[in-house]
């Protein structure tokens, strides 16, 4: 499951299992999850690859990019600006790209140009681009629409020579290479039919996934606040998607999509505010274990000088705040806490640097810190009036860092080989005005656990942001064909996904949408759901109790004193499975069509219980977003 963990399962087909000398049917052993008999041919292709900035895909083809030539493909960033397509015959280039958030098709230096500029949001976006001897097309969203007529026609061969072609980036290419995740490409070979390329067949791959896409949904503050639902990606040709609609039984279609225009009226107004006071620009780090900011497309002048520069507020002993490494950690930069003492560390060759202050700086107060790196000499001021030097006798060597640097924690795994354990976890507290030699971090990759740092009074709970986020608990908590779940809730909108878990071939989600309560199921064949209005207000600054119980086709939801249930139809079929489970939203693509609401919770969420187990989100598998463990603001 790549949206759980760095660790890819397989994607393919096996046989002839065995352990011990013994024989084992996979599918009948425990546990299983996800796999069928058979192995259809699919299961070896790959339609998906993930680019890291410094990656690329190659292969070669009959085409003709310049004279007669159609492409299509899905892309997903967060990068202004990379190459997605590429073709070189001497000084002539044939280009995809984007260039600060426009999509752009370049042939021989005529160029086409995308209306918008914000395709570098982390959502999936289709592109069309294709030439002939009248003009040039390109299309982004089948809405953005964009010609340029040529200056003279040209008459293609009839026979184009094998030619290459680049996805991702080009050792050839003066463009930057693509960050983020390509799928379902296609281009007009002249000797086959048009299909969506298989990644596995390219006999050039460098540093590219084609497992899994790590990126995740737009990271906390980073995205227009505006959550404006994107249609998923529409295939080009032969490449259609369609999904089979989903029968709506009971009047589901009452419930109007937060899509659809609403009047004033409509939209309930909450007691509390879904932005509460904050510090500008700060971000608070929740402190489960890898709680991080991660971002990309750095330089590696960490390995030689670099001046180092943020604010922190913490009252926490111990905890990771900046951690830079090369792919094997042999070389590194970190700065963290240790018993209320910083500590900047890093390595030149086989020893290392190592600054401690003397004085505790976890008193709850902002302070200044500045670190300097000049070859093997490492500088400290604190606050502007404490300094403290120190070097490495050994010549300084020059390493190639992993293109990732993290702020507040770290992945699973990563740091420990060289930072004292208790050190080597998240921080807990909050950061601000991060910048590397003078200049603010480029645009976060992807976010974990990190919400504003808010101000004023607090309480208890896990606190859902505006900016977007959810916790992913593990398969442990069955929400199958019977089950008991309870949580208290405090919104601060009127509508958003609460809980969902996909079960089997269907879904059980819960949510609140215009102020009411819903539990929408479906059962692999039939959907049907039910709601309540609470007599007061669920969004009127107090917390809610919200019990759901399931009995196979029959659920009752209880929101306080309101009470509804609902008889669905019978699927024989149903089975009881483990699947993760989403809190406080889901990726986009994760969420059913006729969810009325696609906008995550935001408020506080507190004693969530499954089946009488009292579910902890310390524990929980993923954090994503902004997203704040164990304390809420309470104002």
């Amino acid at each position: 499951r790549p949206e759980l963990s760095s660790v890819v399962g397989l994607k393919g087909c096996v046989k002839g299992f065995q352990f011990q000398k013994k024989d084992f049917n996979l599918l009948e052993e425990p546990g299983t999850i996800d796999i069928s008999s058979g192995c259809p041919e699919e299961s070896f292709m790959s339609r998906e690859a993930y680019f890291t900035g410094k990656s690329f895909l190659g292969s070669t083809a009959k085409i003709s990019p310049f004279d007669s030539f159609e492409a299509g493909l899905n892309f997903r960033t967060q990068q202004s600006s990379g190459l997605l397509f590429y073709h070189r015959e001497g000084s002539s280039e044939f280009s995809i790209s984007l260039e600060n958030g426009a999509v752009v098709l370049n042939n021989r230096g005529s160029k086409v140009k995308s209306h918008k500029k914000q395709y570098s949001d982390g959502r999936t976006h289709f592109l069309m681009a294709s030439v002939n001897n009248q003009k040039y097309s390109l299309v982004v969203d089948d809405k953005d629409k964009q010609e340029k007529k040529r200056s003279s026609a040209t008459v293609p061969s009839p026979d184009s020579p094998v030619r290459t072609f680049y996805y991702g980036g080009s050792q050839s290419s003066s463009f930057k290479n693509f960050t983020g995740c390509i799928s379902y490409a296609y281009i007009n070979r002249q000797d086959q039919d048009i299909e969506a390329e298989d990644f596995q067949k390219y006999k050039e791959r460098v540093d590219v996934s084609l497992q899994d896409c790590p990126m995740q949904h737009p990271p906390a503050g980073l995205l227009s606040k505006e959550r404006d639902y994107t249609s998923r990606a529409k295939q080009s040709l032969s490449q259609k998607v369609t999904r089979d609609k989903p029968s709506l039984s009971l009047n589901i279609q009452e419930l109007q999509s937060d899509d659809q225009v609403q009047t004033e009226s409509r939209i309930e107004a909450c007691y509390l505010s879904s932005t509460p006071t904050s510090t500008h620009q700060a971000f608070h780090f929740c402190g489960v274990a890898n709680s991080r900011q991660h971002y990309t497309d750095l330089t590696d002048s960490f390995s030689e000088s670099f001046n180092f520069s943020l604010s922190m507020k913490t009252q926490s002993a111990f905890g990771l705040i900046l951690y830079v490494s090369d792919v094997q950690e042999d070389n590194f930069v970190a700065l963290f806490l240790a018993q209320g003492k910083l500590v900047f560390t890093f390595n030149v060759e086989d020893k290392k640097v190592k600054i401690q202050t003397e004085e505790r700086f976890n008193d709850g107060t902002w302070h200044n810190i500045f670190l300097k790196r000049h070859g093997s000499m490492g500088q400290v001021i604190i606050n502007g009036f404490t300094g403290l030097e120190d070097r490495a006798q050994g010549n300084n060597i020059q390493w190639r860092m992993s293109d990732s640097l993290f702020i507040g924690g770290v992945p699973p795994g990563r740091g420990q080989k060289n930072i004292q354990r208790n050190s080597a976890y998240s921080f807990t507290g909050c950061l601000k005005n991060a910048q590397l030699n003078g200049q603010k971090l480029s645009p976060l990759a992807e976010t974990f656990g990190v919400s504003p740092c808010f101000e004023g009074p607090s309480e208890a709970g896990t606190y859902f942001s505006k900016e977007g986020g959810y916790v992913v608990l593990d398969e442990s908590f069955d929400l199958g064909l019977r089950f008991e779940l309870v949580m208290e809730v405090r919104p601060r909108v009127a509508s958003g996904v609460l809980l969902h878990v996909r079960t089997g071939k269907g879904y059980f989600v819960i949510y609140i949408h215009q102020g009411e309560v819903v539990v929408l199921v479906n059962n692999g064949r039939n959907e049907f759901f039910t709601k309540v209005a609470p007599r007061q207000s669920v969004c009127d600054g107090s917390w809610h109790r919200i019990t759901v119980i399931r009995d196979a086709n029959v659920v009752q939801l209880n929101m306080d004193s309101a009470i509804s249930h609902v008889v669905g139809p019978v699927n024989p079929s149903s089975t009881d499975t483990r699947k993760p489970v989403f809190i406080g939203g889901a990726p986009d693509f994760f969420l059913p069509d006729s969810i009325a609401t696609r906008k995550p919770y935001v408020g506080c969420m507190k004693n969530l219980i499954i089946n009488k187990s009292q579910a902890s989100f310390n524990k929980a598998v993923l954090v994503s977003g902004a997203v704040s463990i164990g304390t809420c603001p309470s104002a």
